[in-house]
């Protein structure tokens, strides 16, 4: 990857490079304190209420990490497409998985203001669960023929 322009996008990437339970408190040097967070499954406005979020996410997983895979950055914005490799208690018997996402950036005040999420639900939960992982990984598979 190239060298990495915007100090901000910078931090971000070496926040989430280690982030885990014992870190959370880093997120305050990304983040603004209006930001507003979405993914699939949320929309979270604030810090504290992200705060909050990544602290009961971080308490109910065994493992997360991110590999920044790519990016573009243009000003106060970029995209970035990362893979997460994650552990659930309760998908697939805490096996490690790995998830292929996007993530859309804005910043403001060298801080992330605009934080959005596209990824798989579906992938990253229901196929997870024995019943429902087998049902959708067969219908992926028919759709594909």
């Amino acid at each position: 990857m190239d060298a990495v322009t915007n100090p901000a996008l910078n931090k971000f990437f070496n926040v989430y490079g280690q982030l885990g339970k014992d870190n959370l408190s880093q997120l305050s040097d990304v983040y603004h304190h209006l930001v507003i967070f979405e993914d699939p499954a949320h929309k979270i406005e604030g810090f504290s209420a992200l705060e909050a979020y990544f602290f009961n996410l971080y308490q109910n997983i065994n493992s997360c990490r991110f590999i920044i895979n790519s990016y573009v950055e243009d000003g106060n914005e970029a995209f970035v497409q990362w893979t997460m490799q994650f552990s659930h208690p309760r998908l697939q018997n805490g096996k490690e998985r790995s998830l292929e996402g996007c993530t859309q950036l804005k910043f403001k005040q060298d801080k992330v203001i605009y934080h959005r999420d596209y990824f798989d639900m579906g992938e990253m939960i229901y196929e997870g669960l024995p019943m429902f992982g087998r049902i959708i990984r067969h219908i992926k598979s028919r759709l594909g023929q």
